[in-house]
C-alpha cells in the first residue's frame, strides 16, 4: 500500500531527505504561496511523488505530518476541517525548545500522535507530557566526490547567520573569520566579505570537498543538516560541544568540538596548516556519516515509523536506528 501523507514545506532540505521515503508526499498550496504553501518550491530537485494539491482541497490522505507549531495548532484544521481528529497524526520536531527546557512542555499534546524528533538532544530537552515520542536521527545522500582540501580555507554554511540571535553564533564565526580564511554559504550573508551567495544544494555538495574544514558556529540548534553533508563529504568538522554536536564529532577523529572558541581557532589554524592532519579526519568524518547518517537507514526508520502509525502493513521492518518511549511527565 502506498501511504499518502499530507506534510508542508516547512525545511525544504529536511524534505528533500524526507522525499526518499516510499509513501506520496502531498504539499497543500496555496496561490499566494505564503510560508508553507509554496509546494515544491523552485530549489529542490524532488522526485514525481512529492505532489501539489490545493490547501482547500487535499483529497484523501492517510496520516499527517505536521512539522511546525503553526501546522499543528493552525493549518492541519484549516486544510483538514472534521477530519483532522480522524486520521492518524504525526509531529515533527525539528529543534530544541527555544526557551529554558527544564520548563519546556511540548506544545503538542495528544496521546494519540507520535512526537519524532530528529536527534536524542531535542527529545531529551523536550518535556512531551502525554505525547508518545519516537527518534528518527538524519540521513543524507550526497555525491561520492574525493574529499581534497585543497583551498587552505575553511567554510560556514548557515542562512541567515546575523538575523537569528545569538543561539547561532555570529560573533563566533566573526572571531574566527577575523584570525583564518572561511567562507560563508547560505542566504543573507551579505555583511562578510567571504559570502559566497545562497549556493543551490547540488552545487553546494561539489564545492566543499576543496576546502579543509567545516565550522559550525551555532550554540544552540538542531545538528544541522550541512553537519551531516559535510561529514559525509569528508570534510573535519569544527564546532561548539553542545546540543547533539558533542556527540556526532568526536576530537581527533573526525573534527573538533569545543566549548572554548579561542581553542577552535587553534584548531582551524593547525588545519589549515597540516593538510595531513585534516586528511587523517576526512576518513573519521566519511566513517561517521556512513555509520550514523545513512539515506538507507533514514529511509528504513521513516517508512516502518509512518506505517506503523498508520496501522498498514511497513515496507521495511522497524531499524535499530529507531528509538521510542512512552509519554513523559513534568
Amino acid at each position: 500500500m502506498t501511504l499518502r501523507v499530507l506534510t508542508w514545506h516547512v525545511h525544504g532540505s529536511y524534505l528533500q531527505y524526507l522525499s526518499h521515503v516510499p509513501v506520496t508526499w502531498v504539499l497543500p498550496i496555496r496561490p499566494e504561496r505564503d510560508p508553507g504553501y509554496v509546494g515544491r518550491g523552485a530549489t529542490f530537485d524532488w522526485p514525481d511523488h512529492v505532489v501539489e494539491v490545493p490547501a482547500d482541497n487535499v483529497g484523501d490522505v492517510d496520516l499527517v505530518l505536521t512539522q511546525s507549531r503553526r501546522n499543528w495548532e493552525v493549518d492541519r484544521h484549516d486544510v483538514l476541517g472534521a477530519r483532522v481528529q480522524e486520521l492518524p497524526r504525526v509531529h515533527l520536531e525539528h529543534d530544541p525548545p527555544p526557551a529554558w527546557p527544564n520548563d519546556a512542555r511540548h506544545p503538542v499534546q495528544d496521546p494519540d500522535a507520535l512526537l519524532v524528533h530528529v536527534t536524542p538532544f531535542n527529545a531529551l530537552m523536550w518535556d512531551p507530557g502525554v505525547t508518545p515520542t519516537a527518534v528518527v536521527e538524519h540521513g543524507v545522500a550526497v555525491p561520492d566526490l574525493p574529499w581534497t582540501g585543497e583551498r587552505d580555507r575553511g567554510i560556514t554554511v548557515v542562512n541567515n547567520l546575523w538575523s537569528r540571535g545569538r543561539r547561532l553564533g555570529p560573533d563566533v564565526f566573526e572571531q574566527v573569520a577575523a584570525a583564518v580564511p572561511l567562507d560563508l554559504a547560505g542566504m543573507h550573508g551579505e555583511r562578510h566579505p567571504c559570502w559566497l551567495g545562497d549556493v543551490r544544494l547540488r552545487e553546494l555538495h561539489r564545492l566543499l570537498p576543496s576546502y579543509r574544514f567545516l565550522l559550525n558556529p551555532i550554540r544552540y540548534t538542531s545538528l544541522g543538516l550541512a553537519v551531516c553533508e559535510a561529514l559525509a563529504l569528508g570534510l573535519p568538522v569544527l564546532g561548539l560541544a553542545t546540543t547533539e554536536m558533542a556527540t556526532a564529532v568526536r576530537n581527533g577523529h573526525n573534527g573538533y568540538v569545543e566549548t572554548d572558541p579561542a581553542r577552535l581557532l587553534e584548531h582551524a589554524r593547525r588545519l589549515l596548516a597540516d593538510r595531513d592532519e585534516a586528511a587523517a579526519l576526512s576518513v573519521g568524518a566519511r566513517r561517521v556519516a556512513r555509520e550514523r547518517f545513512g539515506i538507507e537507514r533514514f529511509v528504513a526508520d521513516w517508512t516502518a515509523l509512518l506505517h506503523g502509525h498508520a496501522g498498514t502493513p511497513a515496507a521495511r521492518s522497524t531499524s535499530a536506528g529507531v528509538s521510542a518511549s512512552s509519554p513523559g511527565s513534568a
